[in-house]
């Protein structure tokens, strides 16, 4: 079964509640700024859109609601090379376009057939559990 972002706050607390933790406004609130706006923010990023509607909240918090969100596979962590660590709700299979030029993160799906032949490619005894796949270059409409 491929795990879908959950978009009510009736799931994610059935999440959180399954991992132990409780769903509080502040991971409410960064959860669904994620949801709102898909384009892989930095913590940073989301500390500065949720503070207009949170001014309470601090950088801090945000990092421990990423956290939490990340364990309880809510959201996935995209790293790439020496960046800020991004933040992606996707959690169907999909690689993921770094243009070089802006620094954006796009979201690609993968037809499961694709990645089916890419597991068949491991040796004997070896099974992915995930396939993490980043194409890097740039947009044309940033040429």
């Amino acid at each position: 079964m491929i795990a879908q972002a959950t978009n009510s706050s009736e799931g994610l607390a059935q999440k959180l509640s399954d991992s132990g933790l409780r769903a509080t406004p502040q991971r409410e609130l960064v959860y669904r700024s994620l949801l709102q706006q898909r384009d892989h923010p930095t913590a940073e990023e989301v500390f500065a859109r949720v503070k207009t509607e949170m001014p309470t909240i601090s950088l801090a918090t945000v990092y421990n609601c990423l956290e939490t969100l990340v364990q309880c596979r809510l959201i996935r962590q995209v790293n790439h090379e020496r960046s800020s660590t991004r933040y992606c709700p996707n959690l169907r299979p999909h690689a993921h376009f770094h243009d070089e030029q802006t620094g954006e993160i796009h979201d690609v799906d993968l037809p499961a057939p694709f990645l089916d032949q890419l597991k068949s490619m491991l040796p004997t005894n070896f099974h992915a559990s995930a396939v993490e796949i980043t194409f890097l270059g740039k947009s044309e409409k940033n040429s």
